[in-house]
């Protein structure tokens, strides 16, 4: 396997691929102001395997397009929708997030939980807006600074990780600047971490070693991310994702 593929196979069945909860979710809803009994267009870029675009789903009138890079992780929210009898709200679209085959001004809500730094912030923005009808939403989660200064380490290795890492305040900044309005902003919790991503993710180390017979980029891939949650665990009052709710103003 390559470690593209190692890095599927050690997500696939997991129950989110990044920080963030049901809840999380409900409160970035709940600060876009729109009748959830209206028939909405949504978008969810980035998917992944989809537990933000299930609760969406179960909350939303409308239909959902979930996209992600990756089918196996497509395959299974589609499983999961069934499962929950969500399918016919949930289309599912195997692309990159920097190449949408969208029109113009075609959804209500631009949705995007961990992902949009694939591209970049600032990138994203700029590539998604032109999809977003005048008055419509978005909503993305990003890592963020919660301080002004920081301990070496920590700068150091997210700067290295993701150079547009940046306080709120300069995302919201960007977001001004790109023909946006902020309507609502907060950062996850601990729990969203811990609990919801890195606790699960460390009980699959041992099963995950094991099936890919302790192989170097299996094991690497596994220090990677004990490193990182180590990295949290040390810092985790210098910054996390921060989730930002913005309305799309008239040109």
């Amino acid at each position: 396997m390559t470690e593209l593929e190692l890095l599927i196979d050690f997500h696939v069945d997991a129950e989110r691929q990044g920080p963030g909860s049901g809840e999380d979710t409900l409160k970035a809803l709940s600060m876009i102001d729109i009748n959830p009994e209206a028939s909405l267009k949504i978008a969810d870029v980035g998917c992944g395997l989809g537990a933000q675009t299930l609760t969406l789903a179960q909350n939303l009138n409308g239909c959902i397009t979930a996209v992600d890079l990756f089918a196996d992780f497509l395959t299974k929210l589609n499983d999961r929708a069934k499962k929950l009898n969500l399918e016919n709200k949930i289309t599912t679209l195997e692309k990159s997030m920097d190449a949408l085959p969208f029109d113009n001004e075609e959804y209500d809500i631009l949705w995007s939980e961990g992902a949009i730094y694939n591209i970049g912030f600032e990138s994203g923005l700029k590539n998604w807006k032109r999809f977003l009808k005048t008055n419509g939403y978005i909503a993305v989660s990003e890592m963020t600074w919660k301080t002004k200064n920081r301990p070496k380490e920590i700068e150091e290795h997210w700067n290295n990780e993701y150079p547009e890492i940046d306080t709120a305040s300069g995302k919201i900044k960007i977001l001004e600047e790109n023909g946006f309005s902020l309507v609502g902003f907060f950062f996850l919790s601990e729990k969203s971490w811990l609990d919801n991503y890195y606790s699960p993710m460390e009980k699959r180390f041992d099963a995950f070693l094991q099936k890919h017979e302790n192989s170097d980029a299996a094991k690497a891939i596994v220090e990677g991310e004990r490193q990182e949650i180590a990295l949290y665990r040390k810092y985790k009052d210098y910054l996390s994702y921060g989730f930002y709710i913005a309305k799309k103003l008239p040109s």
